[in-house]
Parts: C-alpha cells; sequence; structure tokens
C-alpha cells in the first residue's frame, strides 16, 4: 500500500489578526448592506483568529486591479512558494533521517484553483530545482477545496501502478489574490471573511520503495483506498463565476446543511467496502471548510468534539486555503504517535458539489514489511 512519508506547509509573508481583516471588510462594504453590522458577525462565528495573505491589507482597499495584475502575482508567489514548500518536504528532518533528492521524484502532481498558468507551475519549478527533465508533470485544475485530498488519491493510483515510485503532490492556493474589489455580494463578504493563502506539499512512495533507512517515523499513515463522489446537478452549490475582473466566488448558504444529508450515505458506502462503520474511524483528517462546516461533519458522522480538533485549529490560525488546508491538517497527525492499525479518514469537499475520500491506516516498519 503507498504511503506517505513527508509533508510540508508554507504561508506567504502577510500574517493579520482577523479584527483587522473585520476592519477592512467594514470599510469595504459599507454602503453595500444597511444590515452590514449584524453580516460581519460571521468574521467572529468562524471561529478564525488569524490568516496569512499574499498582499498586504492596503491592496484591497485600492481601486479593483485588473486579472492581468492579479494572475502575474499568482504566478511568481506560487512558483517561489511552491519551491520552498518542496525544498521543505524533501528535507524535512523532522519526517526524514535523510533528504530525498529532486532526481528521485517520478511525478509532481500540482494542484490549484486561484489563478492560471501555462506551462504550469510545476514546470516553472522545475527549472528552478533539478529535478529530471522526465519527471511526469500532473496538474489538476479546477477542483477548489477538494483538490488537496484529490490529488493524493490520484497519486495514490499513480503508486499502485508504479510501486517503485516517489511522488509529490503540491497544493497551492492564493485566494486573496482573486479578491473582486467592485464584488458586493454576501458570497464576497463571506469568502473575505473565510478564505486565505497556503501551500502544501505531501512526499508519498508506492509499495517496493525501501523507506526503512529513509523514515523518521516508526509509523506512517497507509493508504488503503480511495472514493470520489460527484453530486449531480449541484454545480452552484461552490466555485467560480469568470467574470471581466477575474474570479468571482460562489458560496452556498446551504454547503453545511448539504454536508449533514448527503456526508454519511457517502462515507458509509465507502467504509462498507472495508467492512468498517464509522466509528472505527479514529482520526479525522478533514478539510475544514469553515466552523459549520465541521460542525455538519461531526452530526453527520456522530463524531465528538475531539475529532474535529485539528482541523478546527488549522482553521484558526490559517482559515481557509482552499486545497492545501487539509495538508496542514495531515501535518499536525504525522507529527503525532499515533498506534499501530488505527485508521483515519482523509476527507475534502469541493465544487461539483462533490467529495474525496482517502482511508488511511499506520503501520510500523515490522508491519509494512
Amino acid at each position: 500500500m503507498p504511503k506517505i512519508l513527508s509533508v510540508a506547509t508554507q504561508n506567504p509573508t502577510y500574517e493579520y489578526e482577523q479584527e483587522e481583516t473585520l476592519a477592512l471588510a467594514k470599510e469595504l462594504f459599507q454602503d453595500a448592506f444597511e444590515d452590514l453590522d449584524r453580516l460581519l458577525k460571521v468574521f467572529h462565528n468562524g471561529q478564525i483568529e488569524r490568516r496569512y495573505l499574499s498582499v498586504p491589507l492596503e491592496w484591497f482597499s485600492g481601486s479593483e486591479k485588473g486579472m492581468k495584475d492579479k494572475n502575474d502575482r499568482y504566478v511568481k508567489l506560487a512558483t517561489d512558494l511552491g519551491v520552498a514548500c518542496i525544498e521543505d518536504c524533501l528535507q524535512s528532518t523532522e519526517y526524514l533521517k535523510e533528504k530525498i533528492q529532486y532526481d528521485e521524484i517520478d511525478a509532481i502532481f500540482f494542484i490549484s484553483s486561484s489563478g492560471l498558468s501555462t506551462p504550469s507551475i510545476e514546470a516553472r519549478i522545475m527549472n528552478r530545482l533539478s529535478f529530471q527533465p522526465q519527471t511526469k508533470r500532473i496538474p489538476m485544475w479546477g477542483l477548489g477545496c477538494a483538490g488537496g485530498a484529490s490529488g493524493l488519491a490520484r497519486a495514490y493510483d499513480y503508486c499502485l501502478a508504479y510501486p517503485n515510485a516517489k511522488v509529490l503532490v503540491l497544493c497551492v492556493e492564493l485566494c486573496s489574490l482573486t479578491f473582486l474589489h467592485n464584488d458586493f455580494s454576501k458570497s464576497n463578504l463571506i469568502g473575505s471573511s473565510l478564505f486565505a493563502d497556503g501551500v502544501g506539499c505531501v512526499l508519498l512512495v508506492g509499495d517496493k520503495v525501501q523507506t526503512e533507512a529513509l523514515q523518521n517515523k516508526d509509523k506512517l499513515p497507509h493508504i488503503l483506498g480511495t472514493q470520489s463522489n460527484l453530486m449531480p446537478n449541484s454545480e452552484d452549490v461552490m466555485g467560480w463565476n469568470v467574470v471581466d475582473e477575474g474570479m468571482q466566488v460562489v458560496f452556498s448558504k446551504d454547503i453545511p446543511s448539504i454536508v449533514s444529508t448527503w456526508l454519511k450515505p457517502v462515507v458509509d458506502e465507502f467504509l462498507l467496502k472495508y467492512k468498517l462503520s464509522p466509528s472505527a474511524i479514529k482520526h479525522f483528517i478533514a478539510h475544514p471548510g469553515g466552523k459549520k462546516v465541521l460542525e455538519a461533519y461531526k452530526k453527520a458522522l456522530y463524531f465528538d468534539d475531539e475529532m474535529i480538533y485539528d482541523s478546527l485549529e488549522v482553521l484558526k490560525h490559517f482559515g481557509n486555503m482552499s486545497a492545501a488546508t487539509v495538508l496542514f491538517v495531515l501535518d499536525r497527525f504525522m507529527k503525532k504517535d499515533i498506534q499501530q492499525t488505527e485508521k483515519g479518514l482523509i476527507t475534502a469537499l469541493g465544487p461539483g458539489f462533490s467529495s474525496e475520500l482517502l482511508l488511511v491506516e499506520w503501520k510500523g516498519r515490522e508491519q509494512a514489511i
């Protein structure tokens, strides 16, 4: 079974307390809503305390920026942050006994939905780091918040097909650069309270990769299987509308209720393949779409508060970084001393409306041989 060997995360330079972004939103939306003070409570109700952004707050209070300006920033920052995150992942002294060389990597899965680049960002990164020219590139766009889990799932598929492979999954999301200054919708207001910027990178390896001399952890999560689900005719739940100024966020208020009703049968069906029930899941590695979404997860799957603790902590300190967020949660679990044979569920929801599920089991060195 393919296993997760190393994880790294990165954030851009600008760190802001939620109170600072609240003050800016009050300024930007002051003429848009008669009940603005009531709507601004979302900044506190979401339990986000701070976030990292790619641009200073002054950038948001100016005039509307053109799509070219936003995307040029995206390409440069995504490349710079991607390089730094890959370096940290392959040179991690916490997860690895010795660093992995760039030319050992067989494939790079690049995931993003917050900017555009052709050639894609991983090609630009390969011109900065000494990857083999033959490294396979698999860019994945448009998966939104589900992208991190989807990238892991597709990398798992790759490692099943190529059991000697070492594969990187790189998620770069710079959501702040998609902000539309002249969009005074509730979706844009809610998005401004929630979304942030971040980068995550994961190293997966196939079954035939000898990791005993590489891994610093006694136990690693092995991926047992995955499942993708698409809710028919639900395109309007989450995503982007492309307008002249850029990408306009689509964010339905019904997402928590959809999670409460739709997700449990999906999870039950997936776990049944392995003769498991949700009670067998000891570790819930969930993308924190927001506080209400996490509460909906808990209600749907009959989990207690402890099961969503790590996702909530990531939400508090980093906000919703779209696809990259679940990798921040995964990093927290990788740092724990989890017992052998304990199982976890990696999950994220995204546009479509869709879900991605991965079942993982922690195995020690002896078990893995």
